[in-house]
């Protein structure tokens, strides 16, 4: 049994208690905090364009590929990676002749697409003002 600073005994936490300890001390404004990383993963544009891509359903890595201008494949392929690592999307590899490789949210990232989406419609809808706001600032500054 492990003993406080004063020697007392102290009950040993399991991994599950030690977990939502810690969840209730994240605090995404401190920049070692995992949440602040997070959040820096999920602001990256291929992130968020790859997120609202498979919102839709199931896509093969040339379907995003076609749909998400101007991503390269090495960047494609990172952000695939990253995200299925962090349990945000699931690779299905289907053997045929060629192979198949489907991409799909998982619960997870359906909860995060919808307001990835809801950005990349904000972004859509607004843009003009955002244009009309920046000539402005230019001319006067």
């Amino acid at each position: 049994m492990r003993r406080s600073p004063g020697g007392e005994p102290m009950p040993t936490m399991t991994a599950a208690q030690r977990r939502e300890r810690a969840r209730v001390q994240y605090d995404a404004f401190i920049r070692s905090c995992p949440t602040n990383q997070l959040l820096d993963r999920l602001s990256d544009k291929w992130v968020s364009l790859v997120v609202a891509a498979l919102s839709t359903g199931p896509m093969r890595y040339s379907d995003l590929s076609r749909k998400i201008a101007g991503v390269s494949p090495k960047m494609l392929t990172q952000t695939l990676r990253t995200l299925e690592r962090d349990g945000i999307l699931t690779r299905t590899v289907t053997p045929s002749v060629p192979v198949r490789v489907d991409y799909e949210l998982t619960p997870l990232g359906a909860s995060l697409a919808h307001l990835l989406t809801a950005v990349k419609d904000w972004a859509e809808t607004h843009i003009e003002e955002v244009h009309e706001a920046r000539e402005k600032y230019d001319a006067e500054n």
